[in-house]
């Protein structure tokens, strides 16, 4: 008998799916004007390998004269991913870095030991109407790189490996999987792929240290365990796992190197508490640098 076989006997026989060590479902964050479905981290996960925060942004229709405007913000210690299924972002940061970021790209921006950034919108994409869809993850460093100097790297979507698993468009966006591997920078051992599949469709999930399922759309269930809409599975170290499309499914599966345990508040992640308390006081007192072109507003500080 093979192991999928095996994790399908055992979840039909009523013991609990072994592959599956969680599902999480998502909370809405509000981001001034815009929700968003916050996945990690909760109560019950805090980290899936070095992936510390997983943001599900969309669908989402603008009417002209509106869209997404996230002020001035900083980080420290962790680097931002961000990917788009729809629509449209501009990007830029306190290294003069302005990118448009567009269906398909990855945008990795490393904070280290401080970056500024804004997340806005081109005036001819505000000025009618539009959609966004897409993902916001932050990736935790390893402490020997947490105060790297900041960097951004924009990698199009003509960058990003593609194959086809029987019959499943799959992206291999960071680390390697399917024969692929990623040109996008990493720190540690990285697994982000999407996936795209069909009702009926089958794809084995990638071996790694820690490794996680989110269904952006559609439906899966591996073992007999259904894995719905909106919803994260984290799962164990169980060998030939096989994801199954209940309906048509666009999927990110992610992973990687445990990194231990991470410090979150506010947009500051470290290995250290101290270091956030420190940064805090430092966008406080405005030390932090400005991002040319969007120096006039900002994000305080909650308090």
């Amino acid at each position: 008998m093979s192991s999928t076989d095996r994790l399908e006997q055992d979840c039909m026989a009523g013991q609990g799916c072994p592959a599956i060590d969680l599902i999480i479902r998502p909370r809405d964050k509000d981001l001034g004007g815009f929700s968003v479905r916050r996945t990690l981290p909760t109560a019950q996960r805090k980290l899936v390998g070095p992936w510390v925060f997983f943001d599900h942004m969309g669908p989402a229709t603008f009417p002209a004269g509106q869209g997404i405007n996230v002020r001035p913000h900083p980080h420290i210690n962790l680097a931002t991913v961000t990917y788009l299924f729809e629509g449209e972002i501009l990007h830029r940061d306190s290294l003069g870095s302005v990118q448009a970021i567009r269906p398909g790209d990855i945008n990795l921006m490393v904070a280290g030991r401080g970056i500024v950034h804004s997340e806005r919108e081109r005036p001819e994409v505000t000025g009618t109407k539009h959609r966004l869809h897409g993902l916001q993850l932050w990736l935790a460093l390893p402490e020997a790189d947490e105060e790297v100097e900041p960097a951004f790297h924009h990698y199009p979507a003509t960058d990003i490996p593609a194959t086809t698993i029987d019959g499943v468009p799959v992206r291999v966006m960071m680390g390697s999987a399917f024969g692929l591997t990623s040109p996008v920078r990493v720190f540690a051992d990285t697994l982000y792929v999407e996936a795209h599949l069909q009702p009926g469709q089958t794809l084995a999930l990638p071996e790694a240290e820690d490794r996680a399922v989110y269904v952006a759309q559609g439906s899966l269930s591996t073992g007999g365990t259904a894995i719905p809409e909106h919803a994260m599975a984290v799962f164990t170290d169980a060998t030939g796992v096989v994801l199954k499309a209940t309906a048509e499914s666009r999927i990110a599966i992610i992973g990687g190197e445990h990194l231990g345990p991470r410090f979150i508040d506010w947009n500051f992640v470290s290995s250290r508490k101290a270091r956030i308390e420190a940064a805090k006081d430092d966008w406080r007192a405005g030390r932090f640098p400005k991002v040319p072109g969007d120096e006039t507003e900002f994000i305080p500080l909650p308090e």
